[in-house]
């Protein structure tokens, strides 16, 4: 089984900065792509920011200038660096993994979402 752990969300002004972290444990063979999705009240989950196991990075059009993703293959962890955040920023965020599984498959897992609320 593979275990994601958040932490990092929480209260902020608008034009604050936030870090969120994710480690990953548990058995698997590799890990491929990690990614940070969220989900606001009454609407859908997006992609926040995603990055590949090449180091290749997609970002959402919204976040992009202000959010840096960054991964630590050794330590199997993805961060989401949230500077000049908005209120419309708020949502719960979500770490998303992709992982080569023991049984030579791909599977995704999902982290249990940390909140983070953007207001004055």
């Amino acid at each position: 089984q593979v275990q994601l752990v958040e932490s990092g969300g929480g209260l902020v002004q608008p034009g604050g900065s936030l870090r969120l972290s994710c480690a990953v444990s548990g058995s698997f063979r590799s890990i491929t792509d990690m990614g940070w999705y969220r989900q606001a009240p009454g609407k859908e989950r997006e992609l926040v920011a995603t990055i590949v196991g090449g180091g290749s990075i997609k970002y959402a059009d919204s976040v992009k200038g202000r959010f840096t993703i960054s991964r630590d293959n050794a330590r199997n962890t993805v961060s989401l660096q949230m500077n000049m955040l908005k209120p419309e920023d708020t949502a719960v965020y979500y770490c998303n993994v992709v992982v080569f599984s023991l049984r030579y498959d791909l599977r995704t897992y999902w982290g249990q979402g940390t909140q983070v609320t953007v207001s004055s």
